[in-house]
């Protein structure tokens, strides 16, 4: 007679290699790997059909495009470097901006310096700026925050026009305009996953420090942000990788000038918003792949950035390790 407690025991064996379970578990592994080879080959793919646009500018200018300071349709002459000053120039300062907001917004919505009831609330009204469409936060810099900056920017000028950041009489528009509005864009992305790292740091470190007789500050400062470094500078990474492609909300605020000017006053262009102005008009083949060749050099760029990036978090890993 079989013995139906042996059935049972088969039944249970949760390290059995067969049967649905295995061939769903080896599905799933092998979709995984698909959408992970699909990325990549688009990735690949991307590059690829921006390089061979990009062809005609590249075989005319070389590499002497990424120094060369001329933007001439008419003459045909581009060079790509006062694009690559704005780009970077605006992310950084929105990047000084938004990194001390973004971790301050963290903090207080995910230690209990506000009530429960207070502390949801704020936090979902920041992230709910990342919902704000971009064309919607560039015409509120327009009408908006424009008015609002002028006197300050005039005041700059006339208290410290001897400091070349502010050596030029403001217009409105211009590099700090645009570096304000995209740290207002990325403050939402910065704040939502430090918060979340934050909150997933071990509440044990945080009495360990205070038994040791650390302030609340102190600990803060010396245990719960270096425990959390990582995930805050993998948050400042992606919120870069925004303000370095946004388009529209600069455009609007920049004054698209292409020119290089110490001065945070002055008005410049970026590279996304030279392409947003330009692209659907440009008919000469060199125009175009001088316009694709930017695109080609923000991907460079962007890739360099994020590279940067996943080996400061190893080494800030390490380091906690």
């Amino acid at each position: 007679m079989e013995n139906p407690t042996k059935n049972l025991d088969a039944e249970l064996d949760i390290t059995a290699g067969g049967g649905l379970n295995l061939w769903l578990n080896q599905g799933f592994t092998w979709l995984v790997y698909g959408v992970a080879i699909c990325t990549a080959l688009t990735l690949f793919w991307l590059s690829w059909v921006i390089l061979q646009q990009a062809l005609p500018a590249i075989q005319q200018f070389g590499l002497g495009f990424l120094s060369g300071s001329e933007w001439n349709i008419g003459e045909l002459k581009f060079g790509a470097l006062p694009f690559i000053y704005g780009t970077l120039v605006s992310s950084a300062i929105a990047l000084l901006i938004a990194v001390p907001v973004g971790v301050s917004v963290a903090l207080v919505t995910s230690e209990d310096f506000l009530p429960p009831a207070v502390r949801s609330p704020i936090a979902f009204v920041v992230e709910l700026i990342a919902a704000i469409p971009s064309v919607i936060i560039g015409l509120w810099g327009i009408f908006v925050l424009i008015p609002f900056l002028l006197p300050l920017q005039q005041w700059l000028f006339d208290q410290a026009s001897f400091i070349p950041l502010f050596s030029t009489p403001p217009s409105g528009p211009g590099l700090l305009t645009s570096g304000i509005v995209l740290a207002i864009m990325i403050v939402p992305t910065i704040a939502a996953i430090s918060r979340d790292v934050l909150l997933v740091v071990p509440k044990e470190l945080r009495s360990a420090s205070m038994a040791l007789g650390a302030t609340r500050w102190e600990s803060i400062f010396r245990v719960l942000l270096p425990s959390g470094a990582s995930g805050i500078l993998g948050a400042s990474t992606l919120a870069l990788g925004r303000a370095l492609g946004e388009t529209m909300a600069v455009t609007m605020v920049i004054g698209n000038s292409p020119q290089i000017n110490p001065s945070l006053l002055e008005l410049s262009s970026t590279i996304p918003s030279v392409l947003a102005t330009q692209f659907a008009e440009a008919l000469d083949p060199l125009h175009i792949g001088s316009l694709m060749y930017l695109s080609l050099i923000l991907f460079v760029i962007t890739l360099l950035v994020n590279i940067a990036a996943v080996l400061l978090v190893r080494v800030l890993g390490h380091k906690q390790a």
